[in-house]
């Protein structure tokens, strides 16, 4: 069972401090939805407003189409994940998922039921007589994810529940929330300051800054089109490229782009008339930089450090001009601090950012 989630300029104020300013999302039902943003963004408390954790300053929540900002949180049909886990300690593997079943006082057959279930989905059956002490990290965030899955809600709220695992854990239990969403359908809600978190899992990312809701839209969407320069700086990794404009010229459909470290790039932009290169700058992503072969000539780029990754190279440089500047090439590369080296850049992949921080992007992308 699946439902939608309709959240209207809904507020949240602690007295004079201002946490969230007039959010409206909707989503849809069956959806995984990703709140992506720095810490402070107000994506947690978002969350625990749609479960009933925080009240409503003003605004509306809806679920199934049932407003539930003003009904408790056991009676608003969502269940929640914690990044602490938050089992009880003295309990079974089956007691602590048939707690919450016991406490409304369903059926016990009912209950076996839905836990058997939910331990099959999860595949922790052969943990059930276990205390906590006796899981590791990832099993118990499994028990935790089979307490939410029992109650059959009709959306689950994940509160950055992969934070407390290790790296290799972390990838292992992502692919198993993945794998939990297409066999449920279920609409998720899944709060992370962690972008390949997000970029994994979404099927739309909201990224969140500044009390409000900087872009929503595909992993992908909002990678190529990002509509702020501060999306284009948090998605990605590593962060965008970013040069300072010296001037724009238009000539019809193509705009001669000044900067003091890149030199003049010519690319096809349709830019608003009123638009200004003062306070405004040029980004391109670190895979949209090419290093050109020995003897080829291009746009001089000092390098500094050499990170090494295997399948690619992160080369972080600096221009003429002292601009900082990353360039991604592929793993045989023999680059070294200190070597100057000769660049180029796909400029059907630029992006413009204004002094207001609104991005413009270039027809080819």
């Amino acid at each position: 069972m699946s439902a939608s989630i309709e959240i209207t300029n809904v507020t949240k104020h602690y007295g004079a401090l201002s946490v969230l300013d007039d959010i409206s999302l909707s989503i849809k039902a069956g959806e995984f939805v990703v709140f992506l943003g720095p810490s402070g963004c107000g994506k947690s408390t978002l969350l625990r407003m749609i479960a009933g954790l925080e009240d409503v300053t003003a605004g509306t929540i809806s679920v199934a189409d049932r407003r539930v900002d003003t009904l408790p949180p056991g009676k608003r049909g969502v269940a929640m994940v914690f990044q602490s886990y938050a089992l009880y300690p003295h309990m079974t593997v089956a007691q602590n998922m048939s707690f919450g079943l016991e406490n409304i006082g369903l059926p016990k057959p009912e209950i076996e039921r839905r836990v058997s279930q939910a331990a099959a989905t999860l595949e922790i059956a052969h943990l059930l007589d276990r205390k906590p002490a006796k899981l590791s990290g990832g099993q118990r965030q499994r028990v935790a994810i089979g307490r939410a899955i029992v109650k059959e809600p009709k959306a689950f709220l994940f509160d950055e529940p992969l934070s407390n695992l290790d790296a290799a854990l972390r990838g292992r239990t992502r692919l198993e929330l993945a794998q939990l969403h297409a066999r449920l359908g279920s609409t998720m809600i899944f709060v992370t300051h962690d972008q390949v978190e997000a970029m994994t899992l979404a099927d739309r990312i909201v990224i969140m800054h500044n009390r409000k809701i900087e872009q929503i839209g595909t992993p992908m969407e909002i990678y190529r089109r990002p509509a702020s320069r501060f999306v284009a700086g948090f998605v990605g990794s590593p962060a965008m490229n970013f040069v300072p404009l010296t001037s724009v010229t238009s000539n019809g459909g193509t705009i001669n782009i000044g900067t003091s470290g890149l030199g003049d790039i010519h690319a096809a932009f349709h830019l608003p008339s009123g638009f200004s290169p003062d306070g405004a700058s040029l980004g391109i992503r670190a895979e949209d930089v090419t290093v050109l072969p020995a003897g080829q000539t291009g746009i001089a780029l000092k390098a500094e450090v050499v990170e090494r990754l295997g399948d690619r190279t992160l080369i972080y440089g600096h221009l003429s001009d002292g601009t900082k500047l990353t360039a991604e090439t592929d793993g045989r590369s023999e680059a070294r601090g200190g070597d100057t080296l000769q660049i180029a850049l796909d400029t059907t992949a630029i992006h413009l950012f204004d002094a207001a921080g609104t991005a413009h992007h270039s027809e080819g992308d």
